[in-house]
């Protein structure tokens, strides 16, 4: 998978972004299709699917993702409030299977609705 993954040829300089950011073993770069002002995703350099797969041995990893969100939000001035929010699998909205976090801010931001699902065809 890691071979074909997109956000692994974006983090091995294969597919260009616009980085905003790195830490240690993370880098932060615009989304191409921003929802908000400020759109920017948040990813390991290491494969990983999702965040269904992390595990105890990830809680570094997690720490280093959320405090290069905090940087970017305060770098790109919306350090007085954005989401960050991440998807699991196709049905719960991830398009690239690869774990990320996406940071948006820049306006007002709508409630998640948290209403019932609609009804699988």
């Amino acid at each position: 998978m890691a071979n074909t993954c997109l956000f692994c040829s974006i983090v091995a300089g294969e597919v260009p972004s616009e980085r905003v950011g790195a830490d240690e073993g993370v880098i932060a770069f615009r989304d191409i299709a921003p929802r908000a002002p400020v759109h920017v995703l948040i990813v390991p350099e290491r494969h990983v699917g999702s965040a269904h797969e992390l595990t105890d041995a990830d809680a570094e990893l997690l720490a280093t993702c959320f405090r290069l969100a905090r940087r970017v939000a305060e770098e790109q001035g919306v350090a007085n409030g954005y989401r960050i929010a991440t998807n699991v699998g196709s049905r719960g909205g991830q398009a690239i299977e690869h774990l990320h976090f996406h940071v948006l801010g820049g306006r007002q931001l709508r409630h998640i609705d948290s209403g019932p699902a609609p009804e699988d065809g």
